[in-house]
């Protein structure tokens, strides 16, 4: 593609002073950039897609040991006295 539509990292070093010479650093310009790399940064580290079964057996498990937590009490009163 175009040499200004292409990102930092997608630039060969021989390109890079054509490439800044085509960046916007007006005010706004360096609003949209800002913008750009929160937007990239944020799907990638903040907006994961969750799901999946992975993800289901987590909720299982944390809500098994939540339960025996909850009910430690009681379990163990009924194993100690069904070993007397």
């Amino acid at each position: 593609g175009p040499l200004s539509e292409r990102r930092l990292m997608d630039v060969k070093l021989g390109e890079l002073p054509a490439w800044l010479a085509t960046c916007d650093v007006s005010p706004q310009g360096l609003l949209a950039g800002v913008r750009k790399a929160w937007g990239s940064y944020y799907d990638k580290y903040i907006n994961v897609k969750r799901g999946g079964p992975a993800g289901i057996s987590m909720l299982l498990a944390g809500y098994c040991l939540l339960s025996y937590g909850w009910n430690y009490q009681h379990i163990s009163k009924i194993s100690f006295l069904g070993s007397v």
